[in-house]
C-alpha cells in the first residue's frame, strides 16, 4: 500500500494494489472516489479536499469483505 499527498490540489491517494490497472471510478461523494479494477478489486481511494475531509472526520463508512491479500515473493 502506498499513500501520497499532493499539496497543490490538497488530494490524498491511497494505492492498495501496485502496478497499472484499467479502472472504473465509483464516487462515494464529491470528495471521495474508489478506483475499481478487473475482478471488482479495489485498486485505490482518492480523497479530494483532503485537509477538510480528513480533518472533520467526515469519511463515509466503507466495508470490504473477502479481501484477498497476495504477497509477492
Amino acid at each position: 500500500m502506498k499513500i501520497t499527498y499532493d499539496p497543490e490540489v490538497d488530494a490524498v491517494y491511497i494505492k492498495l494494489v501496485e502496478g497499472r490497472h484499467q479502472c472504473r471510478t465509483v464516487r462515494l461523494n464529491d470528495e471521495i472516489a474508489l478506483n475499481i479494477g478487473p475482478g471488482e478489486v479495489l485498486i485505490g481511494i482518492e480523497i479530494l479536499d483532503a485537509k477538510d475531509v480528513l480533518g472533520r472526520g467526515d469519511l463515509p463508512r466503507v466495508v470490504i469483505e473477502n479481501l484477498a491479500v497476495s504477497s509477492a515473493a
